[in-house]
């Protein structure tokens, strides 16, 4: 893919400063860190190395990345890694594709209240898929879930979801058989959304009588309990959106899906148009439409602070795994589903053994030392770029990575 002409950080070099004067109050520490680190990746002001061709004598210099996890340049070789791992993790059996959004009215609460609501979401997304897929008179099996949390929806609005894989069925309660899915079809979705609701809806109302929920803002009023119980209220006699896509064409098709969606971040440089007279424009896909492509324009501050609204909170964990998947017995119930299955077990070489450049290769196609200008030769490190100061520019000072 060509390198994109615009990027987040072109954005955030020009206009960052003044949205820091502005509303630098309002800004949590990780929110500034954020800046700082996409600001400076691949900028001399992290420093880096310079390569040479060993066989035409090309040269590159190659700037160090700031490996943020919200950064949209640093995340190839982390989701190179993960995809890797998964591999091992995969049974010949359907996979499923379910979705579980949080009602428009509650999107505030979250925001303010990130780790907690964020948790209570992944708790009553997971409680509802294991319960039901549990349950005899629907499948009776413990099944294996892979759960991502996304914050945004195109045009940047926040917008909390969970994304699921999940094993089109999976180990009978005495482990002695898999009992899978029925054809093309996961679990009833009015049931899944029922007990979302229910689950997530009790353990909101236990975080507020516990006194684990801030309300700032025109949410204020929510701290008094007659308020906050008419919010309840409106949330329960509304249908919650709960999404079941049909099954995945095969194991090998999982990993295409995840490798678009585990490290992914709130907007790509690549969808980004331009950057001018204060306002930054980027292409979006209208599913209302049928994914018709459509272009929106914002103002500079409001591309960041909506860019910033998807910044989570220090050590939050975004990628969780559930029932056979869990990482407390992930290997022995996967061992006992190739058993039941009748296919050979995994042995796998796990990711930090594996050299980071050969594992772009396998799984890219692409080798990162190959010479540019010749593509022939090796480019070697040559010497080291020590880090310089940083100027806030358009264009980070020595700005050559490859």
């Amino acid at each position: 893919m060509a390198k994109p002409r615009f990027e987040v950080a072109d954005v955030f070099r020009e206009y960052g400063e003044d949205y820091r004067n502005r509303y630098g109050s309002s800004m949590s520490p990780e929110q500034r860190r954020v800046m700082r680190a996409v600001e400076i990746c691949r900028t001399s002001a992290l420093g880096g190395h310079l390569d040479e061709c060993d066989t035409c004598g090309h040269q590159v210099i190659s700037y160090n990345s700031c490996r943020n996890r919200h950064c949209p340049k640093c995340q190839s070789l982390a989701k190179a890694e993960w995809l890797d791992a998964r591999k091992a993790d995969l049974l010949p059996v359907d996979y499923y594709h379910v979705v579980f959004t949080l009602p428009a009215r509650l999107a505030p609460l979250a925001l303010q209240n990130k780790s907690v609501v964020y948790a209570l979401l992944f708790r009553a997304v997971s409680k509802t898929l294991l319960t039901i897929a549990a349950d005899p008179k629907h499948l009776g099996a413990d099944i294996g879930v892979i759960a991502i949390l996304h914050t945004w929806g195109q045009t940047l609005a926040h917008h909390p979801h969970v994304h699921c894989v999940v094993t089109g069925g999976g180990l009978a309660s005495d482990d002695r058989r898999w009992v899978p899915c029925r054809k093309r079809f996961f679990l009833a979705v009015k049931v899944l959304s029922r007990l979302f609701r229910r689950l997530f809806l009790q353990s909101l109302e236990a975080a507020f009588r516990e006194g684990r929920l801030e309300f700032h803002g025109e949410l204020s009023g929510l701290s008094n309990v007659p308020a906050f119980e008419t919010l309840l209220e409106v949330c329960r006699a509304q249908e919650w959106v709960v999404y079941a896509k049909p099954p995945f064409g095969g194991p090998e098709k999982v990993l295409d899906y995840l490798g678009r969606y585990t490290h992914r971040v709130a907007i790509s440089n690549h969808r980004l148009l331009d950057i001018n007279e204060r306002e930054v424009t980027f292409t979006w896909k209208d599913y209302k439409e049928d994914g018709k492509q459509q272009t929106m324009t914002l103002q500079a501050g409001e591309f960041i602070r909506r860019f910033l609204m998807h910044v989570l909170p220090n050590g939050f964990v975004r990628i969780r795994y559930y029932g056979l998947l869990a990482n407390c017995h992930r290997a022995s119930k996967l061992a006992r589903c190739r058993q039941v299955l009748n296919v050979p077990q995994t042995i796998y070489e796990s990711p930090d053994k594996k050299d980071w450049v050969q594992l772009l290769i396998t799984l890219t196609g692409t080798d990162p030392f190959q010479c540019p200008k010749c593509e022939r030769g090796r480019m070697v490190r040559a010497q080291s770029v020590h880090p310089s100061p940083y100027l806030r520019t358009r264009s980070p000072p020595q700005a050559g990575a490859r």
